[in-house]
């Protein structure tokens, strides 16, 4: 199944994607929301529902805000080496504020006085069941609803001169996860997935996830024994090398337009607006 949400901010629609066929599942659920997931979705005919028209509307955010965005940082190994650290014994975890998450077309906003804003293709993972002390990371793979394209945009001097030992300050401002277009359930995947992104379609990013350093199902089974995560949460999964940190590349400015891919989960674009 796909899922996609549309309309204005705090007014989305939920559409599901069957056949190449659009449908509307507003008479089924509000929203792709934590209560939809964890009853695991659509499960009757899509043929029963309703066509969708999305031609002319804005795309949201493909999940209802969660209640939660957790982040992993230096999950790429090739990442880690362009950032001059060494792998991480365990994953290293921030938390993002949940209402930095918009829609894939939405503008992305610099920080007044912002000189380091950094873009980070990441694979998204959406959590379908309550997660708790996970026996193992197979068992992990059951609490997954789907899997999104997510952009961990960061603040670099809030992140890392302006930390005050942690990282929530360079992720958490205003509009600092696009997300979307689509929420994709695991059965429509093969992995491992190819990540891209460019900026000003100058390519930066291309990357597979086959160079993540702790995989999904450790990821989730990791982070269960330390918070429940429950339906909605979302699960920013680390970024490839190619980005600005790197110092091969410019921070973003006003007037950048940057897009990333994943493949089979669409692709987005954001306007950089100062």
């Amino acid at each position: 199944m796909r899922y996609l949400r549309v309309g204005p901010p705090g007014h989305e629609r939920p559409v599901l994607s069957a056949g190449g066929t659009l449908f509307d599942l507003s008479g089924v659920t509000p929203d792709i929301d934590a209560a939809f997931l964890a009853s695991g979705g659509f499960r009757g005919d899509p043929a029963d529902l309703p066509p969708a028209f999305v031609d002319s509307s804005r795309i949201g955010a493909p999940i209802a805000r969660p209640g939660a965005v957790l982040g992993i940082g230096q999950n790429y190994a090739a990442h880690v080496t362009e950032s001059g650290g060494t792998p991480p014994a365990e994953p290293i975890v921030f938390y993002k504020a949940p209402n930095t998450v918009i829609g894939p077309e939405d503008d992305v906003l610099l920080p007044p006085g912002s000189a380091r804003t950094d873009w980070e293709a990441e694979l998204g993972i959406v959590i379908g069941r309550t997660a708790r002390y996970l026996d193992s990371p197979e068992q992990a793979l059951e609490h997954i609803a789907g899997y999104v394209v997510s952009n961990d945009i960061s603040e670099r001097d809030y992140q890392l001169q302006r930390s005050g030992g942690q990282w929530s300050k360079g992720k958490s401002c205003e509009t600092f996860n696009p997300l979307g277009p689509w929420l994709v359930t695991p059965d429509e995947l093969t992995f491992p997935l190819r990540l891209r992104s460019w900026v000003n379609n100058e390519p930066r990013q291309d990357s597979s996830t086959a160079d993540m350093i702790f995989d999904v199902a450790f990821l989730i089974w990791h982070l269960s024994h330390f918070t429940v995560l429950e339906p909605g949460d979302l699960i920013n999964t680390g970024t490839p090398e190619g980005v600005a940190l790197s110092g091969r590349f410019p921070y973003l400015k006003a007037g950048d337009v940057v897009e990333i891919e994943i493949a089979g989960l669409g692709r987005q674009r954001s306007v950089v607006k100062g």
